[in-house]
């Protein structure tokens, strides 16, 4: 809708996992070696943990992205509050273990075509990567140590799979409850909000991805933004987007910082009275 007002190619601040609007913060770049170190070397787990909105799932593309060919099959799973049968027969679905995508079978079958999927599958030199958005949710389904259950299948002494949890800090302590599982994270990794030099840099890179050839946000806008988003990249692109909507509307030149306040209290912290 705006794109053409501020000569954009396409809209910045979209959550997607489009590889050229991926901002390599510290945070992000530390926890993405990590997490290819757990892949790359075979390890059974790892946790990826963050507050809602500070960019697992984009980092969780990243990574997908980086693996070679080796690290095959992958699936993602986003929506994991599913009974411990139920999520065992749609990972092996999205693996390839079925002979169907829309097969159910039991919960043993399931376990006996993954085993053999998986076997087979390191036999031929690959390595499944399995990623869970919103693995908190299994600690209402006890799909946990279903999952820990799978990572007892090996191929001469190694993990035929990683299992990737991602999900909020509240995982940290559940896994400390769990020692079968927490003994298996091969490494553990907590994203924080970005800093102010970090929250200026991420929307810059954003602006100039999607095609920006000039300052629309002043400095004074974005320490405004980061003051009012705590560094969250979610809730900065959220009122980016909305500043850039009504800059449009009211033809500004630039978004400034009485702008972003100003967006921020009409249309982000509405509160009934």
């Amino acid at each position: 809708m705006y794109e053409a007002y501020w000569q954009l190619q396409s809209r910045p601040f979209e959550n997607c996992a489009d590889a050229a609007f991926y901002y390599p913060s510290e945070v992000h770049q530390g926890a993405l070696l990590k997490l290819r170190y757990a892949v790359e070397n075979r390890r059974g787990a790892a946790l990826l943990a963050g507050a809602a909105g500070v960019g697992k799932t984009l980092l969780v593309g990243a990574l997908g992205r980086q693996l070679g060919e080796a690290y095959a099959p992958k699936a993602h799973i986003v929506f994991p509050q599913m009974s411990p049968g139920e999520l065992l027969n749609y990972l092996a679905a999205e693996l390839g273990a079925l002979s169907s995508p829309t097969a159910v079978v039991r919960i043993d079958e399931s376990i006996r075509r993954l085993q053999q999927f998986l076997a087979e599958n390191t036999e031929q030199g690959k390595h499944a990567v399995v990623a869970i958005d919103e693995a908190q949710m299994l600690l209402e389904t006890e799909a946990l140590e279903t999952l820990r259950l799978l990572l007892n299948f090996e191929s001469n002494g190694q993990p035929v799979l990683t299992l990737l949890l991602s999900g909020q800090p509240e995982l940290l302590p559940a896994l400390e409850r769990l020692p079968g599982l927490e003994a298996r994270l091969g490494v553990k990794c907590l994203l924080r909000p970005f800093t102010l030099d970090e929250t200026c840099s991420y929307v810059n890179h954003r602006m100039k991805a999607a095609g920006a050839s000039r300052e629309i946000f002043t400095n004074e806008a974005l320490q405004t933004l980061f003051h009012l988003t705590g560094g969250n990249p979610r809730r900065i692109n959220r009122l980016c987007d909305l500043a850039l909507l009504i800059g449009y509307a009211e033809e500004q030149v630039r978004i400034n910082a009485p702008h972003i306040e100003s967006v921020c209290n009409e249309l982000v912290t509405v509160t009934p009275e």
